[in-house]
């Protein structure tokens, strides 16, 4: 999967935007990243979950889905495997970092999001 795939199912969320972080593109809701492209390195993007569903995604999908190395990785920031990665794995994993991060406003905008 392209990056450019990533920036399109991530700007997709109700009301996400593209900005920057660190020198890496990252997308917020509201004032808050849920993911960020291009960390470490180009082959990755990456998801902010909560320990407990990344700890079911990496468990379920040990090729595409990676614990952040260090202290990051423990708070459940999880590195995406671009090329493994097909739309509907990245859409359900994008979908619930936006969740975990976006304003209740902008939650009502998507009721049926997968968590």
């Amino acid at each position: 999967m392209p990056s450019s795939r990533f920036r399109r199912v991530a700007l997709s969320l109700p009301a996400a935007i593209e900005g920057s972080h660190q020198g890496r593109t990252d997308f917020r809701a509201g004032k808050r990243i849920f993911a960020t492209l291009g960390y470490p390195d180009d082959k990755w993007g990456m998801v902010k979950l909560t320990p407990e569903q990344q700890s079911v995604l990496v468990e379920a999908e040990p090729e595409i889905f990676r614990p952040v190395p260090g202290a990051w990785g423990k708070q459940g920031y999880t590195n995406v495997r671009l090329a493994k990665a097909d739309q509907t794995t990245l859409r359900s994993a994008l979908t619930m970092a936006w969740r975990n991060v976006a304003p209740k406003t902008l939650l009502k905008l998507q009721p049926t999001a997968k968590s």
